[in-house]
């Protein structure tokens, strides 16, 4: 695979590390900053908002503007953010800097993924892409840890500090392998905002809302089930965390090769076992030995459809592949919060811990209707042998 694919992987490596490793200093955060737990939490909702109008916004505003040249664009404000993040004496600064970093969240990824399939021969594109969300796993499975740990050693700011300087090695990584394409072309804003009279566009957006919502919602108050249910010690939850982690690394990478091969049956198959996966583990979550190989295959299969969702609403939008791939990170982002108010709501109903594992399989086996029903508007989808070519992207093939 070119080398650009790994600088790309290393900026969304940063922007994953932006997004996640929040939840683990949030008390040293509110703390510091003389708010409640509650208020501090906020900068992870707010953030999440942010992602998901600058995932829309920011690719449209760039559009017609070189790719790499935008790459290098939304690096500016990921720094600027966590820099902003570093310094706020307040409160107020403090979420003003998250949110400029996350405008450039889901533009960057949209992007990405075009450049990333823009650089290998078509076969290979949910691969490419699959490579630079690893950036994102890494992020969950070594960065999270490891920012939560020199938040803890050396302040809070002091990791914000640490992710400003992975932004700029990202900034010059790019520059320097990503080449360089020509400018993007297509219609008028208009023309370009057609791609949503499909209605494909609009059931791929569904299956990732879902389908991805799902694994979200019931990993969203897993340390709850893992302490109260599972009996671990509060002290154990990181280390699990990290075995969700390399689940997602793994499902991440072999998500993408699966996708190649057939796109739809993959799919089909990854959120159907997902379903089973959420079932199985509400039901064995008293037990550890059970709990830990749930937690492992939850992230393998809930992150091995991104690579084959991503590329799905590409195929189907291939006079505007940047600004789906753009709505489509988007719908990963509203599928997070889906997920969570969903199960938030059943606890709340005192339905118990495991309450989040039932709720995220229901929202799960939804995606897979959804995607059932896409397959057969189209017709025969599921039966076909490879993944539909879309259109050339602008730049060359590696």
């Amino acid at each position: 695979m070119p080398a650009a694919l790994y600088a790309l992987a290393l900026g969304g490596f940063g922007i994953g590390l932006t997004e996640f490793v929040i939840m683990g200093l949030l008390p040293e955060v509110a703390a510091d900053l003389a708010v409640s737990d509650t208020t501090a939490g906020h900068l992870i909702s707010g953030y999440a908002l942010s992602v998901a109008i600058g995932g829309i916004a920011l690719t449209i505003a760039l559009r017609r503007m070189e790719r790499r040249t935008a790459l290098l664009g939304l690096l500016v404000l990921f720094i600027a953010g966590n820099l902003i993040t570093a310094l706020a004496p307040t409160y107020a600064l403090a979420m003003t800097g998250r949110i400029i970093a996350a405008l450039c969240h889901g533009a960057f990824f949209g992007i990405g993924a075009v450049v990333a399939a823009d650089l290998v021969r078509p076969e290979r594109r949910a691969g490419a892409i699959s490579i630079m969300f690893a950036g994102l796993t890494v992020a969950n499975v070594a960065g999270v840890p490891m920012g939560t740990f020199i938040g803890q050693a050396h302040g809070w700011r002091a990791t914000f500090w640490v992710i400003t300087a992975i932004g700029l090695v990202a900034f010059t990584a790019i520059a320097v392998l990503v080449p360089r394409t020509s400018a993007a072309s297509g219609g008028s804003v208009l023309q370009e905002l057609a791609l949503f009279r499909s209605g494909q566009v609009w059931l791929s957006m569904a299956v990732t809302i879902l389908g991805y919502g799902g694994m979200f919602g019931a990993f969203t108050y897993i340390a709850f089930t893992l302490t109260e249910v599972s009996g671990f010690a509060s002290t154990s939850v990181p280390w699990l965390l990290i075995v969700f982690g390399a689940g997602l690394f793994v499902g991440n990478l072999a998500g993408g090769r699966a996708a190649d091969r057939n796109l739809i049956r993959s799919l089909t198959v990854i959120i159907t076992a997902l379903a089973i996966i959420l079932v199985v583990f509400a039901l064995t979550a008293t037990s550890q030995v059970a709990t830990i190989a749930s937690l492992a295959l939850m992230g393998g299969f809930g992150f091995a459809t991104v690579p084959g969702l991503q590329m799905r609403i590409m195929t189907f939008a291939s006079a505007a592949p940047t600004l789906a791939s753009g709505a489509n990170i988007a719908a990963f982002n509203i599928g997070n919060a889906l997920g969570a108010w969903a199960s938030g709501l059943a606890l709340a109903a005192g339905a118990g811990y495991t309450s989040p594992l039932w709720v995220g399989a229901a929202v799960t086996l939804a995606g897979l209707v959804v995607l059932t029903i896409a397959a057969r508007v189209r017709g025969g989808e599921l039966a076909r042998p490879l993944s539909p070519a879309p259109a050339p992207f602008e730049g060359a093939h590696a």
